[in-house]
């Protein structure tokens, strides 16, 4: 994710501005059920910056596991990437570490144990593989 700025063109730019437009409103949804949850009223301009700095802290999160897994080799991010982008926040690290071997215990065994026979090359990765999906 480059920001829309190489290659995709039109239909780049519009699936990143629906995918902005779906996590802001998100966004908004959240911080007014928080604020209404604790008696709290936001006003919208604040809402509107909420909205803003949640897709564009997305972005940067997106890039940053990106570069990770460029990094280590490969061409899909994984959970290490994820949890390696929050290692300035030990409270969110240790988090996502929590979900992550949640993750892995609920993982099917027949999933286990396909993976204990791959390539080498696919052992490389993590078995929290995330893949995303285009719209």
């Amino acid at each position: 994710m480059d920001g829309g700025k190489e290659g995709g063109g039109e239909e780049e730019e519009s699936v990143r501005e629906v995918l902005r437009d779906r996590l802001r409103l998100s966004s908004i949804s959240i911080a007014q059920s928080q604020a209404l949850r604790d008696g709290m009223e936001v006003s919208d301009p604040v809402l509107a910056c909420i909205a803003d700095l949640s897709f564009k802290y997305a972005e940067q999160l997106a890039i940053n596991v990106e570069q990770f897994a460029r990094h280590a080799g490969r061409k899909y991010v994984n959970m290490e990437d994820v949890i390696l982008s929050a290692h300035r926040n030990e409270q969110l690290a240790r988090s996502l570490r929590s979900f992550s071997n949640g993750i892995k215990v609920k993982e099917p065994q027949s999933e286990k144990k396909r993976k204990k026979t791959s390539s080498r090359k696919e052992e490389k990765a993590a078995p929290s593989t995330i893949h995303v999906l285009d719209l």
